[in-house]
């Protein structure tokens, strides 16, 4: 089995083609090569698979075994893959996700490479239930949520996988590991979910970090950097277009009026080649 090793602003993946479904062993398979001390090392195990309804079908399983239902930077590096190795020669085209569908990815190329991806992340899922969180209620924002004796604020927002937004004084240097699993597997949200903490400096400017469902700590998520986008216009905090700096690196987010759709922009990096 060929693989490549490709990331998204340090968000990295193992990126496996040419297989006709997902195999039956791929939690099995995921567990065992992103350990990075007896395995390849990644934060997840991406295919990329045909698809009736796109030009390509990305299915995405953590370092843990679970399978997410969308990731923002795992997409990135798959435009770039079957453009950079000629899989496609199209230079805006569609791929589906679990958890979002078909979505519409340009691809800004140079000398044949591609440098940087945007991709139309569509509509966020702001109804309480549909994130999913236990609360009913059309939007979930700075709702109070208690873990081990400490109160935080969160708003939850779906970008096809569940985030709960969370604003700290310094989020470069939050205790990310002791609060994050906490958050993640608290009973409010049923299926787990990834957590921001976040630190707004202006109107069009926010730092991140995120414990990602499945993963852990890691250097970026491009769905938590649209959630955040979400989280900070719903509060007033930022304006529709904003940076989102990530300890990888800076995504670039708008969230459209007209159609209510959120765009990220972002680059995307292959690292290695190898076979199994």
């Amino acid at each position: 089995m060929n693989f490549t090793k490709m990331n998204g602003l340090g968000n990295d993946f193992i990126v496996i083609a040419g297989e006709s479904a997902l195999p039956d062993n791929a939690a099995e398979l995921a567990v065992q090569l992103c350990n990075r001390f007896f395995g390849i090392g990644a934060d997840g195990l991406v295919y990329i698979l045909p698809s009736d309804n796109a030009d390509f079908r990305m299915r995405i399983i953590n370092s843990d075994g679970s399978e997410a239902e969308q990731c923002g930077n795992a997409i990135r590096c798959v435009a770039k893959y079957v453009y950079d190795n000629r899989l496609t020669s199209k230079e805006e085209i569609t791929i589906e996700t679990l958890g979002a569908g078909v979505q519409k990815v340009q691809l800004i190329v140079n000398d044949g490479i591609v440098q940087t991806v945007r991709v139309d992340m569509g509509a966020p899922i702001l109804h309480g239930l549909q994130v999913p969180t236990t609360i009913d209620a059309e939007r979930v924002i700075e709702h109070p949520i208690e873990v081990n004796g400490r109160e935080f604020k969160f708003t939850a927002v779906s970008m096809g996988n569940p985030h709960c937004v969370i604003y700290v004084d310094d989020a470069t240097n939050f205790e990310l590991e002791e609060w994050g699993p906490k958050l993640e597997t608290h009973p409010m949200f049923p299926r787990k979910i990834n957590v921001e903490f976040v630190t707004v400096n202006s109107r069009t400017q926010a730092d991140m970090r995120v414990w990602e469902r499945g993963a852990g700590p890691t250097l970026a998520c491009g769905t938590g950097a649209c959630a955040t986008l979400v989280a900070s216009v719903l509060t007033g905090a930022t304006d529709r277009e904003a940076t989102i700096s990530l300890k990888g690196g800076d995504l670039f987010i708008e969230w459209n009026e007209s159609d209510n759709h959120i765009y990220m922009t972002g680059p995307a990096a292959e690292v290695f080649r190898g076979n199994l």
